[in-house]
């Protein structure tokens, strides 16, 4: 049997940007994608911690060490620039592996800044 778990989160990122005139998507700073393990065009789930909208779309890479989270089309329509979102991805996995795989969870800075251990 297989089950979906959730993958990775980047939990409490504030939006930099809101881009309605580009084709789709997130973009998210490579330093925090790299650190939730997120890559470019993985399916996410964007939850808006302040109006409760709640979406699917893909990530684009973003510069590094910008802290860039920016959404892009129709999904700039569900955010405003300072909104505080969680990113979600899952996976699917065998039950018996899910029952002991660890999420990659990261929780930003107030400059979305992957926290330094």
């Amino acid at each position: 049997m297989m089950i979906e778990v959730l993958k990775s989160k980047i939990h409490c990122a504030t939006v930099t940007e809101a881009n309605l005139h580009y084709m789709g998507s997130i973009t998210i700073d490579e330093d925090l994608m790299d650190a939730a393990g997120i890559i470019a065009g993985e399916k996410v789930q964007v939850c808006n911690n302040m109006n409760g909208e709640r979406f699917e779309t893909y990530v684009i890479r973003g510069p590094r060490d910008t802290g860039c989270i920016c959404l892009n089309g129709a999904a700039a329509r569900k955010v405003q620039v300072g909104d505080e979102v969680i990113i979600i991805s899952y996976a699917l996995m065998d039950f018996e592996e899910a029952r002991s795989f660890t999420p990659h969870v990261i929780f930003p800075d107030t400059e979305n800044r992957v926290p330094k251990e």
